[in-house]
């Protein structure tokens, strides 16, 4: 069986080398000889999940525990299944060769409802056949070669029968666990099971990750997954008239300020007493003391809220404006999309860019994603444990990552070697599940109130060692501090644990030059407002796109958030918040008053509600819009 599996891989290499050089003229300006080794060790990881999804059917037949497959008929019928099913992954990975001019991307599962009511199909692939009809010779060849060079296994003595279906039995036990991982795309926890977006981590150039993608992953790992609908909603002009994702600066570059963002793991807004000093009769302090000493230097926000509820939700709406809807954007054929961030808008400006994960490198897909949406370096668990002045793997928390405090250090250490300006942003990972603290601080951070609260504290004491080490270094008063969280996590409060409370974040922008007027504003603001204020308080000049608004230019009143959960999507804009299934309002409440949203005013308030609805209804359908037609950037004419 190996010997076959290993055929498979070769077909789809050859597929691969066809897939280039039919589109050279995409690849060969930028394809660098440097950047060959990565695109195919991300190829063989790509091609094994494809390979083994595709052949498991195969697999079982030669492996089951069951005697009778050792006979002729039985091999032959395992040899028609390896070849037909193998062949039809050839002719996909062929046919896209040239399909990928069209669109940019690998085909997904998209594609049969895009082309399902079309009629002429047949007479589209017949034309294409006759164009590219080496790729069609290519195909015969590879197939008559599966067929010809396929290894049929020996004979095995199956007597006695109980040391032969025990060997069986251990020989198919040992394949399993193999299988999956393979198909998952490696061994670790930290590994959730690859998607498209991961190939963008063996890539300089978006386009790229095509080369390192396969067609029968593309489509797997697709099914099933909503595809982004465009609505009907309004004109285009209504629209646009309604909510626009451009923005279109009309000042010139003001300022060379650093900017450091750090999205911190699970550090709900419920944690911070700044943010509740109305929690429990006056009396709650929150967990967070260096947090709150800081919030008193910086401009925040009483309202502030994430635009999703997982990891892989965060980094796309803070760093690049993009909220979830529907499904997290990583996970989405609309992740091979073209796609900006504060990063990437900066390159252009002479800014060096990197992004901090203590993870594994790959962990999430952080790492493809800051690569696509344009930061220069990555840093992660690997670099972690190869720089001498640091523990290495001694402070490794057993489970996700390095520890925040010895990260955040290694953090503001690398930084001080950068270039200025620079963009940095930093993904921390203690206050997460199993929610341990380190040894040596077990007894500093006892358990107490719920289990992440100690947690919390300790993340708290790394944040504030990360600014006393900071204060020291030279970039420090020419920078601009970005603090978030990347979503909630546990709640033992009612207020945060409503359909909007789950959903509370700070926001806090810290400048300690004092250029920005420390002060709590009474606003909404959101994850996806990150990149249009940060790009505002720089005097950023050229159009963008970044589905939030720039909260230093506009008016509390006219602040708004958006997020999306269980089929309902949530706007919140001056004294409302609205829930919209995607067809009709199902709820209006005063959430300003209303703090644990009991009175659904929606028939009583209609006017409300209708006008809250047609905005949500624009930015939605803009939203939809340009993700499926990959306008998520804007094109340089």
């Amino acid at each position: 069986m190996v010997a076959n599996l290993a055929i498979a891989y070769l077909a789809y290499m050859v597929c691969r080398l066809a897939f280039v050089a039919e589109n050279w003229s995409m690849f060969g300006e930028n394809l660098s000889s440097s950047a060959v080794p990565d695109i195919f060790r991300g190829s063989l990881l790509f091609d094994t999940s494809a390979i083994l999804y595709t052949n498991s059917l195969y697999a079982i037949m030669l492996l089951i525990p069951l005697h009778l497959k050792e006979k002729a008929g039985w091999q032959k019928a395992a040899k028609w299944v390896f070849v037909v099913v193998n062949s039809l992954m050839v002719a996909a990975n062929l046919a896209d060769c040239v399909y990928f001019q069209y669109t940019g991307r690998r085909t997904t599962a998209t594609v049969f409802s895009e082309f399902g009511n079309e009629g002429n199909i047949g007479g589209i692939i017949g034309v294409e056949f006759l164009r590219h009809w080496y790729l069609v010779l290519l195909f015969l060849f590879v197939v008559w070669a599966l067929w010809r060079f396929y290894v049929i296994p020996k004979r095995r003595e199956t007597k006695p029968l109980i040391i032969y279906y025990t060997l069986q039995t251990l020989c198919l036990a040992a394949f399993v666990p193999c299988c999956i991982a393979g198909m998952r795309g490696g061994w670790t926890r930290a590994v959730r099971p690859i998607t498209l977006s991961n190939a963008n981590q063996y890539v300089d150039h978006p386009l790229e990750a095509g080369i390192v993608l396969n067609t029968p992953f593309s489509v797997i790992r697709t099914i099933g997954k909503k595809a982004f609908v465009t609505p009907n909603y309004l004109s285009e002009e209504e629209m646009n008239t309604l909510f626009s994702p451009v923005h279109t600066p009309k000042n010139s570059l003001s300022s060379k300020k650093n900017i450091v963002i750090l999205i911190v793991e699970s550090f709900g807004r419920e944690y911070i007493g700044a943010y509740n000093k109305w929690l429990e009769g006056g009396k709650y302090k929150g967990y967070t003391p260096f947090v709150d000493s800081l919030i008193n230097h910086s401009t925040t926000f009483l309202y502030s809220y994430c635009n999703g509820r997982k990891s892989i939700d965060g980094m796309p709406s803070i760093l690049s404006g993009i909220p979830m809807f529907v499904e997290p954007f990583f996970l989405t054929p609309a992740a091979m999309n073209d796609v900006s961030s504060i990063a990437g808008e900066l390159k252009d400006k002479g800014y060096y860019s990197a992004f901090f994960h203590g993870a594994e490198n790959g962990s999430m897909g952080f790492q493809a994603y800051a690569r696509t949406c344009g930061f220069d370096d990555y840093f992660g668990r690997t670099e972690y444990n190869a720089d001498k002045r640091f523990g290495g793997d001694n402070d490794y928390d057993g489970m996700w990552a390095i520890w925040d405090e010895p990260f955040l250090q290694f953090f503001a250490t690398k930084m001080s070697e950068f270039k200025q300006p620079f963009v940095s942003a930093v993904f921390t990972a203690s206050s997460h599940h199993p929610y341990k603290v380190p040894e040596k601080y077990k007894d500093v951070y006892p358990e107490e109130g719920i289990v992440i609260h100690k947690c919390i504290r300790y993340t708290d004491n790394a944040i504030r060692q990360f600014f006393e080490k900071a204060r020291r270094e030279p970039w420090y008063e020419n920078t601009l501090f970005v603090i978030t969280s990347d979503h909630t996590n546990l709640s033992d409060h009612a207020y945060y644990q409503t359909d909007l409370g789950g959903f509370c974040s700070p926001i806090i922008f810290f400048d300690p030059s004092g250029t920005l007027k420390p002060g709590m504003r009474n606003a909404i603001a959101q994850h996806i407002d990150i990149m249009p204020t940060v790009l505002s308080y720089l005097g950023y000049d050229k159009p963008y796109v970044a589905f939030g608004c720039d909260l230093l230019t506009t008016a509390d009143k006219d602040t708004w958030a958006v997020n999306y959960q269980g089929g309902i999507y949530q706007y919140v804009k001056g004294d409302y918040l609205l829930q919209f299934d995607g067809e009709r309002s199902k709820a209006l409440y005063r959430f300003r008053t209303d703090l644990l949203l009991k009175q659904n005013l929606v028939a009583k308030e209609p006017k409300v509600a209708n006008a809250m609805e047609l905005q949500l209804k624009a930015i939605i359908q803009s939203y939809m819009t340009r993700m499926n037609e990959n306008k998520l950037t804007i094109k340089e004419k």
